[in-house]
């Protein structure tokens, strides 16, 4: 099964308070069946087999755009093949 890594943020940033849309992307990615989940306020971080990564980006862009995200930046890096 080929793994995947994808590192997001979303925009505008708000140093105060999470903005809607960075809850709703950490919910996103919180609850998919990914591996070794990293949030944090400048980047986040989730690594998982292909189909589900896939699956959680989707859900991720649709929702956090529909939360008031203006700007999503991602990148997805294959890491290799395994059993997890």
């Amino acid at each position: 099964m080929v793994r995947l890594r994808v590192e997001f943020t979303t925009e505008p940033f708000d140093l105060d308070e999470a903005p809607a849309h960075a809850v709703v992307a950490r919910e996103v990615i919180q609850s998919a069946e990914l591996d070794a989940v990293d949030v944090g306020p400048f980047g986040n971080t989730a690594e998982g087999g292909a189909d589900a990564v896939l699956t959680a980006v989707d859900s991720l862009l649709r929702k956090s755009l529909a939360a008031g995200a203006t700007r999503v930046s991602l990148q997805v890096n294959v890491i290799g093949e395994g059993e997890k």
